[in-house]
């Protein structure tokens, strides 16, 4: 059975209210006006350093090291068990345990921190499904080096993989892994879905595990295509 390794923001949750929440209390810590939700969303995906460094710019604070140390601990500290307004993408869960079920291995490769990682996937009972976890923290590399994936993919076996992700950062981490990638395309994406190189593209979760067959039936190619 193909392995398949998910992204997780965007992909199989939408996270993206809490950490907007998130971001704009770290902000009114330094008695800053809130940013906008699509502002902060289009932040999302290189990890959190890279989320702050956006704030701090969109801010208008100027670039210290210190500063960014501190605001990454606040949010750190206060996003790690903030998931009130973090919810599972419809499907997500029926998807999962279809894969399971019929004998795929699954991996998690996020760039969110472990912490935070592990408290979400507890939140909604996602745990069992991933015995392989690889985030933000886990090696030096974060996405979209290719390195996470690479490690993910050693992990869950010899088989070669699927990734399921939702973004430019996920398509570039899976073009340098050589990897095929399945673009959800519900998620967090700023550019066109044409433009993002993919080898499929799936609009709802609940189709994910026939698309799994039908590419593994297909025997892709490694090299990759748009569209």
């Amino acid at each position: 059975m193909t392995p398949v390794i998910f992204d997780l923001d965007g992909t199989l949750i939408d996270s993206a209210p809490s950490i907007h929440h998130v971001a704009n209390e770290v902000l009114a810590l330094k008695g800053l006006s809130p940013l906008s939700f699509a502002q902060v969303r289009s932040f999302i995906g290189n990890g959190v350093g890279v989320l702050v460094s956006r704030t701090t710019e969109a801010s208008g604070l100027p670039s210290d090291p210190d500063l960014h140390a501190w605001m990454v601990a606040e949010f750190s500290a206060r996003y790690e068990h903030e998931h009130t307004l973090t919810t599972l993408y419809p499907g997500a869960c029926e998807a999962l345990t279809a894969l399971a079920e019929a004998g795929h291995p699954l991996a998690l490769c996020t760039n969110k921190p472990l912490g935070p990682t592990r408290a979400v996937l507890d939140h909604f009972s996602l745990t069992e499904f991933f015995p392989v976890v690889v985030a933000g923290d886990s090696l030096p590399q974060r996405k979209p080096d290719p390195a996470p994936l690479l490690h993910a993919a050693r992990q869950i076996g010899p088989a070669r993989p699927m990734f399921v992700g939702d973004s430019e950062v996920d398509a570039q981490t899976a073009n340098r892994a050589a990897i095929p990638f399945a673009l959800f395309t519900g998620g967090y994406r700023q550019t066109p879905v044409e433009q993002i190189p993919h080898t499929a593209a799936f609009d709802t979760l609940s189709g994910l595990p026939a698309l799994i067959v039908d590419l593994s039936r297909s025997n892709q190619p490694t090299g990759y295509k748009t569209g």
